[in-house]
């Protein structure tokens, strides 16, 4: 068991077997061995520098797009939703977001200032940490169309700054230096009205809200869309919505949602998930690619 918390100049807070049902949008995890919420980047580095070498280490914003196995985490979770969360212009149609800023304030953020092109962030229920990490999107946008550069930290508390040229970005995938983590993101954007930049985030929340079941707990879209088609299309066509296991659901309102109804499971969530693919792949030749990340010891839980 590591005394961190007993280590002054540390700012943050440190919790040991902390449940991650607390910390994630479908409200179902075990529990992490530890788990960190930094005071800000200067306390995360040097959090990061008192970790033992090779401790296992998972990055958490809101917890969506996240499934934690029902027996927990062995290793350190850092949670950054709430600490690392500034946001500001730095110079013309600039600005700089640290990486637990939810996308829906950096939407509105940007929309205020008058800039251009960060509308689409709005239905995004994470934050920008999770969105640069998997160039997540929606309504026609993609997370890294913005971004002029990034900032990232190392299992060392090393940072760097870095451009988006030393990645390979693509649909719902991000590739880069190993064992770095984005702590911060320089966005680019263009001027526009600001009025009409709000109206347009009125809209997508409304056409999200009637398309998207919001009212019961989920993780976003399972399913990265296969090229050319949709995954909640094929898995409709399947036949599957309103598919359960436990109470664990395929969403009657949007077919690539799956909802806990109440008291489901990590492993409930799992095995839908699991049925849904076979499913599709036995009726369509499809194979769908998760675009939830699992996380977690399947049983037994953690030490």
């Amino acid at each position: 068991m590591m005394a961190m918390q007993k280590i002054p100049s540390l700012r943050g807070e440190l919790l040991e077997h902390e449940p991650m049902s607390r910390h994630t949008t479908w409200r179902i995890g075990g529990p992490a061995r530890r788990y960190y919420r930094p005071a800000d980047i200067d306390d995360l580095v040097l959090f990061l520098r008192q970790l033992p070498e090779g401790e296992p280490l998972y990055w958490v914003g809101l917890g969506s797009n996240l499934l934690v196995r029902d027996g927990g985490v062995d290793g350190t979770v850092i949670a950054t939703s709430g600490r690392l969360n500034d946001i500001e212009l730095t110079g013309e149609g600039r600005v700089r977001v640290e990486c637990g800023v939810s996308c829906g304030k950096v939407a509105r953020f940007c929309a205020r200032q008058g800039l251009v092109g960060a509308e689409f962030l709005c239905g995004i229920p994470g934050t920008m940490g999770g969105a640069l990490a998997m160039n997540a999107g929606c309504f026609g946008g993609e997370t890294w169309s913005l971004v002029e550069r990034v900032e990232t930290v190392d299992h060392h508390g090393n940072t760097h700054l870095r451009a988006p040229s030393e990645y390979r970005i693509g649909y719902r995938q991000v590739r880069g230096p190993i064992g770095e983590w984005f702590v911060a993101t320089h966005l680019k954007l263009q001027p526009g009205d600001s009025s009409e930049l709000q109206a347009r985030i009125r809209t997508l929340l409304e056409q999200r809200s009637s398309s998207q079941p919001t009212q019961l707990p989920n993780a976003g879209s399972v399913f990265r869309n296969p090229q050319g088609d949709h995954a909640a299309r094929l898995i409709e066509a399947a036949g599957l919505k309103g598919r359960c296991v436990g109470a664990a659901c395929v969403s009657d309102k949007h077919a690539n949602f799956i909802v806990n109804t109440g008291g489901a499971s990590a492993s409930d969530i799992e095995m839908l998930i699991e049925q849904v693919q076979s499913e599709v792949q036995r009726q369509f030749g499809v194979r769908l690619q998760r675009e939830v990340h699992i996380i977690g010891e399947a049983g037994g839980g953690v030490a």
